[in-house]
C-alpha cells in the first residue's frame, strides 16, 4: 500500500513542472483537511449554520490582500458565483450535521468518499478523460468501506438508534457528492483567478449567517470557541481551498482526487482523538478498503491517458 502512495506522490524527470506544483498544492490542502472533522467536534455545540458562516468570513480575509491587487478578479459570471456557493456552503454544512447526528468517525470516513467519486465523475465533466475497469473497482472497494464504515456499529446497537444514525450519514454522502461535483464542475466554468475563491466563501459565510439569524437560536461563543473558529477559519476552511484551487487548475483531478485518499487516514485519527473512540475492526478494515482504493487508482495513472 504505501508503495502505492508513495507512486502517486514521487517526481519522475518526464513528469510536467505544473503537475509536481499541482501535488504539492494538493497535499498542503489534505494536510489541512486532516483536521476539519476534529476541530468540527470540537465545536459541535455551536450550531452548523454559524459555524460555517463565521468560519467561511474568516477564510474569505485570507483572498484580500490578492483582491486589492486585482479587483477584476471579482467579476464572475452569476454561475461561477452559484457554483462556489454550493461546493463551500453545502458541503461544509451537510458535514456538520452528520457529525452531529451520527457516530462522527463513521460519517467522517462516509464523508471521504469523495475523492473517489472525483475520479470516477472525472469523465462526465471532462470528456478527454477516461474510465478504465481499474476505476471502477476502485469505486467498489470506496463503497465497499463506506458500507462497512455505517453498519458497524449499527450491527450492536438497537433499531431506533439505527435509524437515527442514517439521518446523519445521508448528509455525509451528500456533502461527498457536492465536493466531487464542486471541485470538477470549477473545471468547467470560465476560467476565474484563486483568489475569487475568497468572494465565493464571503457569500457562503454570509449565507449561512443568514440562515443561523432566521433558523438557530442564538448562542454565546466563548473565547476558546472564538480561537477554534479562527483557526478553522484560517486553515480548513480558508488556506485550503486556494490551494484546492491551485491543485485543479494545474494537475489532472483524476491524480489529485487520488491523493485526496491520504486525508482520511490522518483525520480518521485526529478524530479518534477528539473524540476518544476507541479503534474498533470495522473502523480499521473501512479505512484500509477505503485507502486501498486509492493504491489501485495510482497504480493505473502510469497507464492512463489524460
Amino acid at each position: 500500500m504505501a508503495g502505492g502512495l508513495r507512486a502517486a506522490m514521487t517526481s519522475n524527470p518526464h513528469e510536467p513542472s505544473h503537475e509536481r506544483q499541482a501535488r504539492w498544492y494538493a497535499l498542503g490542502a489534505i494536510a489541512l483537511w486532516a483536521c476539519l472533522a476534529g476541530l468540527g467536534l470540537l465545536l459541535q455545540h455551536v450550531p452548523p449554520f454559524l459555524l460555517t458562516g463565521l468560519s467561511l468570513l474568516v477564510g474569505s480575509c485570507l483572498s484580500l490582500p490578492a483582491l486589492l491587487r486585482n479587483p477584476r478578479a471579482l467579476r464572475l459570471p452569476l454561475s461561477t458565483l452559484a457554483l462556489g456557493v454550493y461546493g463551500l456552503f453545502g458541503f461544509h454544512f451537510l458535514l456538520f450535521i452528520a457529525l452531529r447526528h451520527a457516530p462522527p468517525v463513521e460519517a467522517n470516513l462516509v464523508n471521504y468518499l469523495w475523492p473517489l467519486l472525483m475520479v470516477i465523475l472525472a469523465p462526465c465533466f471532462m470528456p478527454a478523460l477516461r474510465l478504465k475497469a481499474v476505476h471502477v473497482l476502485a469505486a467498489l472497494m470506496g463503497l465497499a468501506g463506506a458500507a462497512l464504515a455505517i453498519l458497524g456499529p449499527a450491527a450492536s446497537t438497537s433499531t431506533a438508534s439505527t435509524a437515527g444514525w442514517f439521518w446523519g450519514y445521508l448528509p455525509a454522502l451528500g456533502s461527498a457528492i457536492i465536493w466531487a461535483t464542486y471541485s470538477l464542475g470549477t473545471q468547467r466554468v470560465q476560467p476565474f483567478a484563486t483568489s475569487a475563491i475568497g468572494l465565493f466563501g464571503a457569500v457562503s459565510g454570509a449565507l449561512s449567517l443568514l440562515c443561523h439569524a432566521a433558523l438557530e437560536p442564538a448562542v454565546s461563543l466563548s473565547l476558546r470557541d472564538g480561537l477554534l473558529i479562527v483557526l478553522m477559519g484560517l486553515g480548513p476552511l480558508g488556506a485550503a481551498f486556494f490551494l484546492w484551487d491551485k491543485a485543479l487548475k494545474l494537475g489532472d483531478p483524476r491524480q489529485i482526487g487520488i491523493l485526496s485518499y491520504l486525508t482520511p487516514l490522518g483525520s480518521t485519527a485526529l478524530l479518534m482523538l477528539v473524540s476518544g473512540s476507541a479503534m474498533s475492526w470495522t473502523i480499521a478494515a473501512a479505512a484500509l478498503l477505503i485507502v486501498a482504493a486509492s493504491v489501485i487508482g495510482a497504480r493505473s495513472m502510469k497507464s492512463s491517458s489524460p
